[in-house]
């Protein structure tokens, strides 16, 4: 006997919510890896950026908490524009980044900025970081 098994009564609670927010469907990923190959980041995510979907489509929020992937994508698009799904990875990783922040959980830390590195750094480049990364 077959059973079929919806995506509805696979999907966790993270995963629909990421999906709202996202406006995507992490389900319709399979793990094809184009996204993460083309990617001019990944050497410098801890996570490849087709692990962070399987985590998403697994529920799994505390270790995309604990990855550094989502506040290393740079929304370039290459992602989106390489996936054969049509997947918006640059959107679920903007949704991801928005859940993390309103837990408060932020990438940086404004007071651990040294002053010299604040006196270098255009003000248009820190606005939009703190924008992006804190809550």
């Amino acid at each position: 006997m077959r059973v079929e098994v919806s995506t509805k009564t696979v999907q966790s609670q993270f995963a629909r919510r990421i999906g709202e927010i996202s406006g995507q469907n992490s389900f319709s990923c399979y793990q094809c890896g184009l996204c993460s190959t083309g990617c001019p980041a990944s050497v410098a995510m801890d996570v490849a950026p087709n692990r962070i979907m399987r985590l998403v489509q697994l529920g799994l929020e505390g270790e995309i908490a604990n990855s550094g992937t989502i506040w290393l994508c740079a929304s370039c698009l290459t992602c989106s524009v390489r996936c054969p799904r049509g997947i918006d990875l640059a959107r679920v990783m903007e949704a991801l980044r928005l859940t993390s922040l309103r837990k408060n959980i932020s990438y940086v830390n404004p007071s651990q900025i040294g002053r010299e590195a604040l006196a270098e750094l255009p003000q248009i480049a820190m606005v939009a970081n703190f924008r992006k990364f804190t809550p």
